[in-house]
C-alpha cells in the first residue's frame, strides 16, 4: 500500500483528489494539509510515501515544503501538482529534489499512475514541461538586483528593503528602475510577474 499526504489548499479540489485516490487499492491518502506549514509536521506524524504537493499554498510554499521535507524526511518521494506549468517552477521543483511534476489538468488517471511511478522511484515530469525547462534562459538580473526583486515581491517597501539590505532607499529605487529596464517590464509589478513565471524568484 502506498501512504500518500496530500496538500492542497483548495477543499473541493482536495476533497476530489482525495476520493479519487481512494478508489486505487494501492494508494491510501494518511494525511492532508491545506497550508505549507502543515506539509512537514503531517509528513513526520505519519510518515508517507509520498507526498502530493501544490505549488501555490498559503504559508510556505510547495516547493520550499518539498527542500525541508526532503531534508527531515528522506524516505518521502515528493510528487509537484500545480496549475501553472511555468518552467521555472519545473527547475525549482527538482532542486527541491522533487521526483516528479506535472499539472493539474492532466487526466485523472494519470495523478494515481505518477503516484506509483514516484514511489518506485522513478521520476515523472510532463515532456512538454521537461523541454520547456532546459529551454528557459537564465536570469538576466544580478544577485543583489533578484534579492532586491524579491523582497518587492514579498510586499516589502523601498524604505523596508533599504533599511534590510544596509542601503539608501534611493540606491534600492534605482535598483528596481534598473530591473524594469532589464526585464524590458512596463513597472515593478509586472518585472516581478515575469520573474516569476520565468522561475528566478
Amino acid at each position: 500500500m502506498i501512504r500518500v499526504l496530500l496538500a492542497e489548499d483548495m477543499h473541493l479540489v482536495r476533497g476530489a483528489l482525495v476520493a479519487l485516490l481512494d478508489l486505487e487499492p494501492d494508494i491510501k491518502v494518511v494525511a492532508e494539509a491545506a497550508t505549507g506549514d502543515e506539509i512537514v509536521p503531517k509528513a513526520l506524524e505519519h510518515e508517507p510515501d509520498v507526498a502530493v504537493l501544490d505549488v501555490e499554498l498559503p504559508g510556505v510554499d510547495g516547493l520550499t515544503a518539498a527542500a525541508e521535507l526532503r531534508r527531515r524526511l528522506p524516505g518521502c518521494r515528493v510528487l509537484i501538482v500545480t496549475g501553472y506549468g511555468r518552467p521555472g517552477n519545473v527547475r525549482r521543483a527538482f532542486a527541491a529534489q522533487a521526483a516528479g511534476f506535472m499539472v493539474k489538468d492532466a487526466p485523472p488517471g494519470q495523478l494515481a499512475d505518477a503516484i506509483r511511478r514516484v514511489a518506485a522511484g522513478e521520476r515523472v515530469v510532463d515532456p512538454q514541461l521537461a523541454v520547456a525547462a532546459l529551454e528557459a534562459v537564465e536570469s538576466p538580473l544580478k544577485p543583489r538586483e533578484l534579492e532586491v526583486l524579491r523582497r518587492f515581491a514579498e510586499g516589502e517597501d523601498v524604505e523596508q528593503i533599504a533599511q534590510a539590505l544596509f542601503l539608501s532607499a534611493g540606491t534600492i529605487r534605482n535598483y528596481l528602475t534598473q530591473i524594469v529596464t532589464t526585464l524590458h517590464a512596463r513597472n515593478r509589478l509586472h518585472a516581478v510577474r515575469i520573474a516569476q513565471d520565468a522561475g528566478w524568484l
